[in-house]
């Protein structure tokens, strides 16, 4: 269930309640006349099934509740009311397959922000894979998979083109292109300083790599691998039950690859820095890919169930 706090201009608080009480899936409804002072309005609160808060969400906005009073939106953890389980039931669908799209918009663009923060983890990331792929050590490749924080823009990417948001897809692309360049600048540098340490060598980086050697080699399975990778990072963004991007970033290979770029780079070797960004560029097109297509048919999904959420079908 979600809970919905609205503060309402009193020339539409029977607009927004008659909305709410006609929207299959709601309950809970409570009217505080003249309660708000900033914005002036009336309060109005309600909860309602995670299936229906999209289109109760757009209906508000319709009625131009955010625009000159406001909506604030938060998940229940727990509600002991047989009136919250019928209004549950009322709902078409399920709770974990229903998509709040403001509040995707909302989390892509928070995560899309290039920020010092950004930029470091991504750094810290690529530096964490280029030592793994110059001890050919798959641990320290899983480690930088987990830490890396690409996949926020590539969300957001996929976010924009769906939602028709060309502001939030230039923020994501900004942030993930000059967060790359950045990280692998930076892990370049890291190469030298570790060779002049004696901990880097060229020899490690050109010798044998059974484990790390296919980020810089891409082929067939390398597209087929981000595309599935993107599609469960963007299930695991809009599912209620969205888990940890931890094993979606396991299967992805856009950090390692980078780091791999950047440390050949830092030794002259042409070919594996080819290799490699070919790689990292594969998989973000194929991440980004995928999670448009996920987006797609996740909206077609819903599209055809509207007509038994929107008001007046139940």
């Amino acid at each position: 269930m979600l809970h919905l706090r609205l503060i309402v201009p009193p020339d539409r608080t029977d607009d927004a309640v008659r909305l709410i009480e006609d929207t299959v899936g709601t309950t809970h409804l409570v009217v505080l006349p003249g309660a708000a002072r900033n914005p002036v309005g009336d309060v109005v609160m309600c909860d309602v099934a995670r299936e229906a808060g999209d289109a109760l969400l757009s209906g508000l906005q319709r009625l131009g509740v955010d625009r000159d009073g406001s909506i604030a939106v938060e998940d229940i953890d727990l509600s002991m009311s047989h009136r919250a389980a019928r209004a549950e039931e009322e709902a078409p669908g399920e709770a974990a397959d229903a998509v709040l799209w403001e509040h995707l918009v909302e989390e892509t663009h928070e995560e899309s922000t290039l920020s010092v923060t950004y930029v470091a983890f991504l750094a810290i990331a690529t530096m964490i894979a280029a030592c793994g792929v110059v001890l050919d050590n798959a641990v320290l490749i899983v480690g930088a998979m987990a830490v890396g924080p690409e996949f926020g823009p590539l969300a957001g990417i996929s976010t924009a083109v769906v939602r028709r948001r060309p502001r939030l897809a230039a923020r994501s692309l900004i942030a993930l292109l000059v967060g790359f360049a950045a990280a692998m600048a930076l892990t370049a540098g890291f190469a030298v300083l570790m060779d002049a340490a004696g901990l880097f060598s060229e020899a490690r980086l050109e010798g044998e790599r059974p484990n790390t050697a296919f980020v810089y080699a891409p082929d067939a399975f390398s597209f087929v691998v981000a595309l599935l990778a993107g599609a469960a990072g963007t299930l695991s963004l809009t599912s209620a039950k969205s888990g940890a991007l931890v094993g979606v970033a396991i299967s992805v290979t856009t950090v390692p690859a980078a780091a791999n770029a950047a440390v050949a780079l830092a030794y002259g070797d042409t070919d594996q820095t080819v290799g490699s960004s070919e790689q990292l560029l594969l998989n973000l097109f194929g991440i980004v890919l995928a999670g448009v297509l996920t987006l797609l048919a996740q909206k077609w999904f819903w599209a055809r169930k509207a007509k038994a959420i929107q008001p007046g079908a139940g």
